[in-house]
């Protein structure tokens, strides 16, 4: 089973993300802050990471940073979930490394999953 890593601090986001991904068969986790995303990498070990930009702790992007300076976790597909919708922040998350940017008001869930789907593929 693909493993999704989902960060994200807003409750009733993050469980809405649970149930459309574990119904599509993904084995889900859920971090609600940038130091708990960077302890569940190194328990849970994702196939890929939905991250958020704007959470407690570290935000979104100094956890890419961190994620992309690591070589366990450099290849780690990551795609941004984010409120954040400006032109700038979407080149930073991208230069910084992510794989893709997807505005939350813009995509549905069935979206998101599709997007996984994209990278990752459910055996």
């Amino acid at each position: 089973m693909k493993k999704v890593l989902v960060i994200e601090d807003d409750e009733f986001l993050a469980n809405a993300y649970r149930v459309k991904l574990t119904k599509a068969g993904f084995d889900i986790q859920i971090a609600g802050d940038g130091e708990a995303a960077l302890s569940a990498l190194e328990s849970f070990a994702p196939d890929i990471v939905l991250l958020d930009l704007v959470i407690p702790k570290k935000d979104g992007f100094a956890v890419l940073e961190e994620l992309r300076a690591n070589e366990k976790w450099k290849q780690l597909p990551v795609i941004i979930a984010s409120n954040l919708g400006q032109k700038e922040d979407i080149e930073r998350g991208l230069k910084l490394g992510a794989n893709d940017f997807v505005i939350k008001s813009e995509y549905s869930l069935d979206d998101v999953v599709k997007k996984i789907n994209g990278f990752i593929g459910a055996k």
